[in-house]
């Protein structure tokens, strides 16, 4: 390649990796206007203050809590220093220096900003023409050739390429960095949009020459699952390649680097360990009180895929590293996995949603309702139809409206009808409706299957039900449960729109549509949402979930009948399963099948966990996707057993909003074979 051809590819590179500045300042500005933590000089920065989704406000929060704490951190072990200064690599459009001006928290300490010279000319320019912000420097001699654009006695802002050694620390020396004194180096998301030669030289670099430092990063990790590989391409189509991540995929991988390259101790942890070890629950409590929130997997999916790590120098610094051992947010287990991997495959056929819910009508047929898909929010009823050379997907028109619906439950009941209860269409408004539902065919019988254009019906008939009803709800779980020779739905646990993880259960009366009242003694399961449970001899089995601290769950409870009403009863189950939420669960013989969901285990995804009831032991398996071409997200999705002879999962929709890097849809129904599992 051409040399002048190279030297324009690095420049689009380097003018991309430039523009995500002014994407993430805007972001910034947007959770800071939401009350997620307190910044007055952002939005001196921007131009227009646009309101981003809650889902990337929590993302943006718990970056700047993570860098607030090391800063805070660093600047508390040096405050009787009489000299000590931040370096900031890659700065942006940060409002850290007027910030920390402003609290009063600089004495004695300077701050250093280093990047591009557009970026640092067109900040320059910025703190120039605003009162606000030129307040805050006590003295400046702006500079319009740089490399030092803004010179005061606390604040440096430096313009040139951080990837050459030589002339950053020429410019540095010229703007009176002390090499000696204690120095935090800070790097949010920059070292990894150069090729990792050169981020590895930086590391090298400062360790050698900073011989007192701390060295903060926060920046990606886990390339390879699906959320990983979303990530990736979002990068990709920006022409900003997050390349430290091929060489450096986890947290372990990053602690070597930085030890590898001169550094003498290092704590590297994901932004779930931060979140749940080092941010207080006070906190967190206030976190969830600022806006209507939903997005579980996508949050917890974000966090396990970005870091912040801390590395020292020198004797004062290993009291700034973050703590080796935070509070974990789940128990710490040792699952037992089989070394077969599941088999994965593809139906060919086109059905995508989130938050949609399933019930077998019949052998091989499968009825989908509701859930949000890309031509938006309440999908159109769908019938999925199983034949010799696949699956079909068949409309089918209800005799009624169901209204918008996600995250809703639809339980059979005898005589091949179903209960569609609760759900939402926005995490302000739950359904308050609840429908019985059968399902007839208009023709001659087979006409279906044999490929006829009849339509099947559904006849909806929404059920004016007695009794005191529960409250509004969504990601709950609705079993049916047998209580004296009569049939029961059984709803449990989830969410309702003040934002409250509920834990009381309700019985409905499905033949005198009456929410009647059973003793249920023992002890219950802790309140939850996005749980699993399913009818098991005349009573039901509850597993796992998302607790009111916002943390999985992996106990496993059943419900059985007994003389008076029902009593629960805890399953210790040996090696206890990876805790996990947002999955699908089935009852098969004396098996418990779990499948799918979010975890906040390091390795990979959840693939299936089949709990035997009666040893009450337990075998996780992965799932061989390697068929697949598209990154198969198994969550926000629905699963049906197919055939009870020759036992097959099908699992139908999923997929999730990526936080910023765009929606992922699984676009067709995959297939697991069970045979394996349940032989």
């Amino acid at each position: 390649m051409p040399a002048t051809k190279r030297k324009a590819q690095k420049k689009g590179r380097d003018t991309a990796v430039q523009g995500t500045n002014d994407s993430s300042v805007v972001s910034k500005v947007s959770a800071a206007a939401q009350g997620y933590f307190k910044d007055a000089f952002l939005q001196h920065f921007v131009c227009k203050v646009a309101r981003r989704a809650p889902l990337i406000n929590r993302g943006y929060y718990v970056r700047w809590k993570a860098v607030d704490h090391c800063v805070r951190k660093f600047l508390q072990i040096t405050e009787k220093c009489p000299e000590r200064q931040i370096l900031s690599l890659g700065a942006g459009f940060d409002s850290l220096y007027f910030r920390l001006r402003g609290d009063g928290a600089l004495s004695g300490a300077v701050v250093f900003e280093v990047d591009f010279p557009d970026v640092s000319q067109r900040k320059a320019a910025l703190i120039t023409s605003n009162i606000t912000l030129r307040g805050m420097i006590d003295s400046q001699s702006p500079s319009l050739t740089g490399p030092v654009y803004v010179s005061s006695s606390q604040y440096r802002l430096l313009g040139v390429d951080v990837r050459e050694e030589s002339k950053v620390e020429e410019a540095l020396g010229v703007a009176g960095l002390d090499w000696a004194a204690p120095t935090l180096i800070l790097s949010e998301v920059v070292l990894t949009y150069m090729e990792t030669q050169w981020s590895d030289a930086i590391i090298g670099w400062a360790a050698k020459l900073l011989p007192q430092s701390l060295f903060v990063m926060y920046e990606q990790i886990h390339p390879h699952d699906p959320f990983g590989r979303i990530m990736q391409e979002h990068f990709q189509k920006l022409n900003s390649t997050l390349h430290a991540l091929r060489q450096y995929p986890d947290t372990a991988a990053q602690r070597h680097r930085f030890l590898d390259k001169g550094w003498e101790e290092c704590v590297c942890l994901d932004m779930n360990n931060f979140f749940f070890g080092l941010v207080p629950e006070e906190e967190r409590c206030r976190l969830e009180s600022l806006e209507p929130f939903d997005e579980y997997e996508e949050w917890h999916q974000k966090c396990s895929h970005y870091f912040i790590l801390t590395a020292s120098r020198g004797s004062l610094m290993p009291q700034a590293l973050l703590p080796r051992a935070p509070e974990s947010p789940v128990p710490s287990v040792g699952p037992s996995w089989s070394t077969t991997a599941l088999s994965v495959r593809t139906t060919p056929v086109c059905v995508e949603g989130l938050g949609m819910a399933s019930v077998s009508v019949r052998p091989g047929w499968v009825l989908l309702t509701g859930g949000s898909s890309r031509g938006g929010r309440g999908a159109a009823i769908r019938l999925l139809l199983r034949e010799q050379e696949g699956w079909r997907s068949v409309s089918v028109e209800p005799s009624a409206d169901i209204d918008v619906r996600l995250y809703h439950t639809v339980t059979p009941i005898p005589g091949g009808g179903a209960v569609v209860y609760g759900g939402r269409s926005s995490p302000l408004n739950p359904v308050r409706s609840l429908f019985k539902m059968t399902f007839s065919l208009c023709g001659a019988p087979g006409a279906l299957e044999s490929g006829g254009q009849d339509a099947p019906k559904l006849c909806m008939e929404e059920m004016m039900c007695t009794g005191s009803p529960p409250p509004p709800r969504w990601r709950h779980s609705a079993t049916l449960t047998r209580h004296r020779g009569k049939e029961f739905v059984f709803v449990f646990g989830g969410k309702n729109q003040s934002g409250a993880v509920l834990g009381d259960g309700y019985f409905l009366s499905v033949d005198q549509q009456h929410w009647t009242e059973i003793p249920v003694e023992g002890v219950a399961p802790e309140a939850r949402h996005s749980h699993s449970a399913c009818s098991y001899k005349g009573g039901g089995v509850v597993f796992g979930g998302l607790s009111r601290a916002g943390v999985p769950l992996g106990d496993m409870v059943v419900l059985t009948p007994t003389e008076r009403g029902f009593c629960w009863e805890r399953i210790d189950v040996r090696p206890p399963p990876v805790p996990r939420y947002s999955h699908c669960a089935h009852v098969s013989g004396e098996k418990l099948v779990v499948v799918g969901g979010v975890w906040m285990h390091s390795d990979g995804v959840p693939g299936i966990v089949v709990i035997n009831i009666t040893t009450r032991s337990s075998m996780e398996y992965s799932l061989d996707t390697t068929s697949v071409p598209w990154p198969l997200m198994l969550h926000s999705f629905c699963s049906e057993v197919t055939d009870s002879e020759d036992p097959e999962l099908l699992l139908i929709g999923g997929g999730g909003n990526c936080f910023s890097f765009g929606t992922h849809w699984n676009p067709q129904p995959v297939t697991v074979d069970l045979k394996l599992m349940l032989g």
